[in-house]
This record gives C-alpha cells, structure tokens and sequence, in this order.
C-alpha cells in the first residue's frame, strides 16, 4: 500500500471526514481490519484565513510547500490537500517536493463527465468561485463549462462557510438561503453542481437539490484511496 500524505486543518472539520472516508474505502477493499497508511500534517486554520483575508497568499505558498516537504520526508508517496481554496496554492507544493499532487478538480470533474454533463454549477469560497485555479481546470483540461453564483450569492456562501461551516454551525437558515442559491444557478441551465468547499458537504445533501451534487470531499477521499490501494492505473 502507498502511504499518503495529507495536508489538513483547513478546517479540522473536513479533515476529519477525508480520514474516514478514506480508511472506509481502504477497508472495504482490504477488508474489516485494513486501513490506509496516512501521515497527516494538521495546520491551524485561524492565521490561515486571515492570511487568506490579507492577500498573502505567497506567504501561504511557502507554509504549504514546508508542509509538503515534511510529508515527502515522512514518507509520502502521494500528496492530498484536504481543501478546495488552497489549491490555489498547488503550483507552490508541485514545486517542494517531487512527491505527486492529487488535484481535488481532476477525480470531480471525471465524475462530471461521466454522468454527461456539460454545464456544472460551483459552489465554494470567494476564492475558489472568483478566482481561476478551480474554474479553469474545469474548462480547460476538462471541457466543462462552468457557472458561479453571481455577486450577492457569492458572499453569501462564502459567509456562511466562514462564519459557520468551519466552526461545525449548522444553520437550517443556512441550508434554505443555499437551497435558494442552488435553484437559481439551475434555473441558469446548470446540469449539475459542485460542492467546491469540503465543509459544504456538512451543510446540503442530494436532497437540497433537483441537479446532481459532486462533492469535492468524497469524489478527493475516493481518489486517494485508490492511490494508495494502487488502482489509480
């Protein structure tokens, strides 16, 4: 089996459901006993987002190549970000360590393609909605042609997954402005939606939406169980 590293904290909450799922899918593979071989490096969040918040973002690039090189020294044979927004930052670990990277939009966007569709809806941070790393490999590696909230919807979400979602609130208020959120990118002509946030998986189910969902989480935990079990060739 492959030993991963995991690169995690951001938040602890989502984290903790890539640990489960992973071993989950390793132990249905393996068997009732059999785990996965994972080293985890568990940042703090707080100085995270608020560097996140001032626009250092190279500052951030050298902490999560710090954090990729502990990881290759640990042993790693593949790399997983637990989180959608700091992949914004993947140039900066594929350039620490010659230790491969599993990008969170390459295992969503296959499933995206395999169920046919074309127009996908995401969901995210205002980072991950505005800014192109996300979008970008969507469109340009994958061929699929992608729909953001617009502006007012945008903060929305992205408050709710700052202000609540990183802490473990669930807000029933929350899940309606998000089901609110979700009908309007459909009535735009989305097919499906990504759920581009690994917390927003704590918030809204299949059932808050009439289009398919892709959560970022499981589609990543699934990717990389399969890396460490081999499969992925």
């Amino acid at each position: 089996m492959r030993r991963l590293g995991l690169i995690g904290g951001m938040s602890w909450e989502s984290t903790a459901h890539y640990y489960r799922l992973i071993n989950a899918h390793v132990r249905d593979a393996r068997g009732p006993t059999s785990s996965a071989d994972i080293v985890l490096h568990s940042l703090d969040f707080a100085p995270i987002a608020q560097a996140q918040r001032d626009g250092r973002w190279d500052d951030l690039g050298r902490q999560l190549a710090a954090s990729a090189r502990l990881l290759a020294d640990a042993g790693a044979q593949a790399l997983v970000l637990c989180t959608n927004t700091m992949h914004l930052l993947a140039p900066a670990i594929e350039a620490a360590t010659s230790v491969p990277l599993l990008h969170i939009a390459d295992p969503t966007a296959q499933a995206v393609v395999a169920a046919g569709i074309t127009r996908i809806a995401l969901l995210g941070t205002a980072f991950t909605m505005e800014q192109d790393f996300h979008t970008g490999r969507l469109r340009d590696r994958h061929g699929l042609d992608v729909l953001v909230p617009d502006a007012e919807d945008r903060a929305l979400v992205h408050r709710v997954i700052y202000d609540e979602l990183v802490a473990g609130v669930i807000s029933p208020t929350s899940r309606e402005a998000y089901r609110a959120v979700i009908a309007r990118l459909v009535a735009r002509g989305a097919q499906g939606l990504i759920l581009g946030c690994t917390e927003i998986m704590l918030l809204i189910d299949q059932s808050d939406s009439a289009v398919p969902l892709f959560d970022t989480t499981a589609l990543h935990a699934r990717a990389a169980a399969a890396v460490a079990l081999g499969c992925d060739k």
